[in-house]
């Protein structure tokens, strides 16, 4: 998207994160945006804003990082802000998942492939985070094979994967009822 803050796109009128927020405040308590730019405009929606702890651009994981520092609950789950279809039941899948099988991290599989930044941790997590990445490891899947992680599959609706990374999947996302 020629280095656009994706999150902050004009999406049917709206920020892209905007829709994203529509779909999943129902669903969780508190909510908190991760962002290492236009920081201000980001809490213009309401909510706490987070920096990655790292310096330098480290991927999701410092993301991922920053909201097991700052989370005040048991689990924390984490979204794109590039997505905003997200099912309406995608937090109490990936929460029944993670409870039945008493793992440490869900994570979302859309019959296809994994959506790693589709998840659901458990917050005690954040000692074992931070030691792999100041290890300089990088990789989002690697980190979550070293713990009881669980599949869950969303074979029934992928569609809610779906994301911008070109002004083609952004028509596409706005025609599909981005904040239906």
């Amino acid at each position: 998207m020629g280095g656009e803050d994706k999150g902050l796109l004009d999406v049917g009128g709206r920020a892209l994160i905007e829709h994203v927020l529509d779909r999943v405040r129902p669903q969780v308590g508190p909510i908190m945006i991760s962002a290492n730019r236009n920081r201000e405009l980001y809490a213009g929606f309401g909510y706490p804003v987070l920096s990655d702890p790292l310096e330098g651009f480290q991927g999701p994981l410092a993301g991922i990082l920053a909201g097991l520092q700052a989370v005040q609950t048991p689990l924390l789950l984490v979204l794109p802000c590039d997505g905003p279809l997200l099912s309406k039941n995608l937090v109490p899948r990936l929460l029944g998942a993670l409870v039945d099988s008493d793992a440490e991290i869900a994570v979302a599989h859309d019959g296809a492939r994994l959506q790693p930044v589709h998840v659901l941790l458990r917050s005690r997590l954040q000692s074992s985070l931070w030691s792999y990445l100041s290890k300089g490891d990088r990789k989002i899947d690697r980190w979550y094979a070293t713990h009881h992680m669980i599949l869950v599959d969303f074979s029934d609706e992928p569609e809610q994967f779906g994301n911008i990374n070109t002004p083609e999947d952004r028509r596409r996302i706005a025609s599909a009822g981005a904040g239906a």
